[in-house]
C-alpha cells in the first residue's frame, strides 16, 4: 500500500526541495554554541553524514551572528552543501538587519511568532524579519511552539472562549492558538510580499495527541508545507516512542515535507541518533529506502542457543561497513530486506518474503541443514563451521549480481 501525500506548495531551502512531491526531508538542529566555529562545524558535518538534509543552528547575538557567516562560508569552500537554517528568537529582527552577510549566507529563517514581542513591536519586528527575506529571496519557517505561543493571541482567544456557552478546555484553546498563530503569520507575510512558496510552517508541542491534532488541522487549512516533530520529546526511549507514534500517525496520512526527532542528548553534543531515528520512521512506513532492513527472531524457548543472536548482530555489522560499496553500484541498495530467524516455526516463511533469509535450527533441529533462501525459493543449505562467512558470501554474491540489476525483489514484504 503506498501513502498518498498531502498536496502542498513547494519551497526550495538552498540546493533543497521540499514539500510538494519531494522526498520527505530529515533536519535536526546543532547544540554546540554557535560561537565555537570549529565545535559547530564538526557537528554539521557529523550530522550531514548521518543523513541530516537540513541543520539549523541558533543564531542569538551578535558573535552567534559573526560565527554564523564564518560557518555558512567555510560549509561552501569544502563544498558542503547542506541548507543551514538560522534559529531566531527575540531579537532575530535586529540580528538579520545589522548582519547582512548573515541574511544572505543561510539558506532559510526560522521565527517564532511567540517570541517577536507584543502589541505593535510584534508587529514591526516581523515586518522586518520578512522584507529581509524578501530582500534576499529566502524562505521563511513560522514556528510556534507550544510553550512560547503568542501571548497576545492567546489571552484574546481565552478570552472569547469564556463567554462561549460551552467553554472549551483551555489545552483544547492552547492548540487552537498555536494554528492560528501559525496562519495568522503566513497570511501576514503574504500580505507583506513573502510568496506562498517560501513559506514552512510548524506547530510543535510536547504532548502526542496535541501535536496530531495541530497538524491535522493545519493540513486541512493551508496548502503550506509542514515541518514536523514533537518539541521536548524527551531522551532515548521515552522521546523515541513518543516521537515515532506521532509521526507516524500523521506520516501514514500523507502529513508532513520535513521531520525532526528531537532528543534530550545522553552524551555531550551527541546529536546524531535523532537522525537516525528520523529514518528508520520514513523506513517503517516506506516512504524512504536508507539502508537495508534486517528482520531478526526475537527469540523463544525453541532458540535457547544464541546462534541466530550472534549472527544477527554480525549481519548489522556487515552491512554497515559494506553500504557505502553497496551504494556506488546499487542506488536501491536501501531497499534490501535481510532476514535472520531463529527456528522452523517462522524462520523459512519470513526468509521467504525477504529477499534474501537465513533461517538457523532451533532446538532439536538438524545443525548441519540451515537454509538460504532468496527471492522466495530455497537457493542453499549451510552449515556450521563458517555459518557467518558463508552467509556473507551468499549475500555478497546476491548483492553483486542480482539485486543491483534485478527489480524484482523490491516487490517482497510489500502490500
Amino acid at each position: 500500500m503506498i501513502i498518498q501525500r498531502r498536496r502542498t506548495t513547494q519551497v526550495k531551502v538552498g540546493s533543497l526541495k521540499i514539500g510538494s512531491e519531494a522526498p520527505i526531508a530529515v533536519q535536526s538542529m546543532t547544540n554546540t554554541p554557535t560561537c565555537d566555529i570549529s565545535a559547530t562545524l564538526a557537528q554539521i558535518h557529523a550530522l550531514t553524514n548521518a543523513g541530516s538534509e537540513l541543520v539549523r543552528i541558533t543564531i542569538n547575538d551578535d558573535k552567534a551572528a559573526a560565527a554564523a557567516i564564518a560557518i555558512c562560508r567555510t560549509l561552501k569552500k569544502e563544498g558542503l552543501h547542506v541548507p543551514v537554517i538560522g534559529d531566531f528568537h527575540f531579537n532575530g529582527h535586529r540580528l538579520l538587519t545589522s548582519h547582512p552577510d548573515l541574511a544572505a549566507g543561510l539558506a532559510k529563517y526560522r521565527i517564532n511568532p511567540g517570541n517577536l514581542g507584543r502589541g505593535e513591536s510584534h508587529d514591526i519586528h516581523f515586518q522586518q524579519i520578512i522584507q529581509v527575506a524578501i530582500d534576499h529571496d529566502k524562505p521563511v519557517r513560522i514556528g510556534v511552539n507550544s510553550g512560547s505561543v503568542d501571548p497576545a493571541l492567546l489571552e484574546s482567544m481565552m478570552k472569547d472562549n469564556a463567554v462561549r456557552e460551552t467553554p472549551m478546555s483551555s489545552r483544547k484553546i492552547l492548540c487552537e492558538t498555536m494554528v492560528e498563530s501559525a496562519l495568522q503569520s503566513a497570511a501576514y507575510a503574504m500580505r507583506l510580499g513573502l510568496p506562498e512558496d517560501h513559506i514552512v510552517l510548524s506547530a510543535k508541542a510536547s504532548d502526542l495527541q496535541d501535536v496530531v491534532w495541530i497538524y491535522q488541522t493545519l493540513s486541512q487549512r493551508c496548502r503550506f508545507p509542514l515541518h514536523m516533530g514533537l518539541t521536548e520529546a524527551g531522551s532515548a526511549r521515552q522521546g523515541i516512542v513518543s516521537s515515532a507514534a506521532a509521526m507516524a500517525i500523521l506520516l501514514q496520512q500523507g502529513i508532513g515535507d520535513t521531520i525532526r526527532v528531537s532528543l534530550t542528548p545522553e552524551g555531550p553534543h551527541d546529536r546524531t541518533q535523532e537522525v537516525l531515528v528520523c529514518h528508520d520512521i520514513l523506513q517503517s512506513l516506506g516512504l524512504r529506502f536508507f539502508h537495508p532492513r534486517i528482520i531478526s527472531c526475537p527469540g523463544c524457548g525453541r532458540t535457547s542457543s544464541n546462534l541466530f543472536q550472534n549472527l544477527t548482530k554480525s549481519v548489522k555489522i556487515y552491512v554497515h561497513d559494506r553500504l557505502a560499496d553497496w551504494q556506488k553500484y546499487c542506488p536501491d541498495i536501501g531497499k534490501l530486506r535481510i532476514a535472520v530467524m531463529g527456528c522452523v516455526v517462522n524462520g523459512p516463511g519470513e526468509s521467504r518474503h525477504a529477499d534474501i533469509g537465513i533461517s538457523l535450527p532451533g532446538d532439536n533441529e538438524n545443525p548441519n541443514r540451515i537454509p538460504v533462501y532468496i527471492r522466495g525459493e530455497l537457493a542453499q543449505t549451510i552449515c556450521a563451521p563458517d555459518i557467518e562467512q558463508k552467509f556473507f558470501r551468499i549475500l555478497e554474491d546476491f548483492v553483486r549480481t542480482e539485486f543491483s540489476t534485478n527489480r524484482k525483489g523490491e516487490q517482497h514484504g510489500r502490500l
